[in-house]
C-alpha cells in the first residue's frame, strides 16, 4: 500500500484548505451574526434570479435535508433576513426570498470577506491559474455535487408576492 498516494495527497489538501478557510472566514461573518450555513443561504439567493429559489432548490445547492433548510430559513426568517413566498402554480412549493435587510447584512460582510477570499485564495493565483482552478473545480463540483447550481439558471416562474 503506498501512503503518499496522490490521490490522498489531493483529497487531504482539499480538507486542508477548506478547514483554513472557514477558519479564516468565521471570524468576519460571525461578527455580521451568520454562521456559515446561514452565510452560504444568503449568498446563493443573493446570486440567484430575483434573489430568490424554490426552498428545494436551496435545500439541493445547500446539500441541506429539506427539514434542515427549513430550519434555516426560519431562522434568517425571524432575523428578517429572508422571507418564504408560495410559488404561484404550485401550493405545495414555496421560494426563500433574501430581503432588503438580507442584503444590507451581507453588503456589510462582503468588503472584509472578499479580502480574505483574495488574501488567501485567489489572490495567490494569476488571473491564469485562477481559470484553471475554477474549471477544474467546477468539474470536480458537477460530479460530487450536481445539484450545486439547482433552480439557478433558466426560467423560474416568480413566487407570488402578498
Amino acid at each position: 500500500m503506498n501512503f503518499d498516494d496522490p490521490r490522498l495527497t489531493a483529497v487531504g489538501l482539499l480538507a486542508e484548505v477548506h478547514a483554513g478557510l472557514m477558519g479564516r472566514f468565521q471570524p468576519v461573518l460571525s461578527a455580521a451574526g451568520l454562521s456559515e450555513i446561514d452565510f452560504e443561504t444568503v449568498i446563493r439567493l443573493a446570486r440567484s434570479p430575483r434573489q430568490s429559489l424554490r426552498m428545494s432548490d436551496l435545500a439541493a445547492q445547500t446539500g441541506l435535508s429539506t427539514s434542515g433548510v427549513t430550519r434555516v430559513v426560519d431562522r434568517l426568517e425571524r432575523e428578517g433576513l429572508v422571507i418564504r413566498e408560495a410559488c404561484a402554480s404550485d401550493r405545495r412549493a414555496s421560494y426563500a426570498v433574501l430581503t432588503d435587510a438580507g442584503r444590507e447584512r451581507l453588503e456589510s460582510v462582503l468588503p472584509q470577506h472578499l479580502r480574505d477570499i483574495d488574501d488567501c485564495l485567489t489572490g495567490l493565483l494569476d488571473s491564469d491559474e485562477l481559470a484553471a482552478f475554477l474549471d477544474s473545480l467546477r468539474k470536480i463540483r458537477d460530479v460530487v455535487r450536481p445539484c450545486a447550481t439547482a433552480g439557478a439558471h433558466g426560467l423560474m416562474e416568480a413566487p407570488t408576492r402578498p
